[in-house]
C-alpha cells in the first residue's frame, strides 16, 4: 500500500468529491445549498490544493485557501480509502502545508467540523488544533458544528512548531479525517 502526496487537479478532486465518504458528504450537505463534485473540486483548488493517492488512485483533498488576509481556511475530504492516507497527510501537513501557509503570512488557520463527525474531531486534535467554540446550529438543517484554529502564537500540531517559527522556512490518526471553512474555500478542516 503506497501513498503519494501530489497537487492537487481538478479531474482527481472531482472524482474524490464524486466519491466521498458518508461523514464528508452529510458534512458538505449541511454547508453548502446546491453544490456538485465538480463546483466543490473547483472551489478546493484556491490556495494550497492537494491529494492523496492510494497505491495510484485519488482518495482524499486537503489544502488551505486565504480567506482575507492573515485568515485561511484549512479543509479535507475524501473517500472510504482516506483513512489509510491519513498518517502520511498528518506528515505532508507539518512537514509542508503549514510552512507553506505560514510563509503567506497567515496570522490564523480555521477549520470547522460536524459535531457528528467524531473522525474530523479526534484527526483536528492530533493535528495541534485548538477547540474554541460550538456553533450551534451552523449546518443548514441545525447541525452543531465545532470551530478549531492555529493561531501565529498557537502551536502547530504534533511538530510543535509555532506558526510564527514556520514562517521562515509551512494522522498518526490513521482512523480519522478532516476538513476547512465548510471546506474547500467554502467548507473547511484540514484537518474533512
Amino acid at each position: 500500500m503506497t501513498v503519494r502526496i501530489i497537487p492537487a487537479t481538478l479531474r482527481d478532486l472531482s472524482y474524490i468529491a464524486a466519491n466521498l465518504r458518508p461523514e464528508d458528504r452529510a458534512e458538505i450537505d449541511c454547508q453548502l445549498d446546491h453544490w456538485s463534485p465538480a463546483m466543490l473540486a473547483l472551489t478546493a483548488l484556491q490556495g494550497f490544493a492537494y491529494v492523496a493517492e492510494l497505491d495510484g488512485n485519488p482518495e482524499a483533498g486537503f489544502g488551505a485557501a486565504e480567506q482575507r488576509g492573515g485568515l485561511w481556511i484549512a479543509w479535507s475530504w475524501g473517500t472510504r480509502r482516506m483513512r489509510r492516507c491519513v498518517p502520511e497527510i498528518t506528515r505532508f501537513f507539518h512537514d509542508v502545508l503549514a510552512r507553506q501557509v505560514a510563509a503567506q503570512g497567515a496570522w490564523r488557520v480555521e477549520a470547522r467540523a460536524a459535531a457528528a463527525n467524531d473522525l474530523a474531531l479526534r484527526w483536528l486534535g492530533r493535528l495541534g488544533a485548538t477547540q474554541r467554540c460550538v456553533l450551534p446550529g451552523y449546518g443548514r438543517n441545525g447541525e452543531d458544528f465545532f470551530l478549531y484554529d492555529w493561531t501565529r502564537t498557537s502551536q502547530l500540531g504534533e511538530s510543535h512548531v509555532p506558526l510564527s517559527k514556520a514562517t521562515g522556512t509551512e494522522a498518526a490518526a490513521a482512523d480519522t479525517h478532516s476538513r476547512g471553512q465548510g471546506r474547500a474555500g467554502a467548507r473547511s478542516r484540514l484537518a474533512g
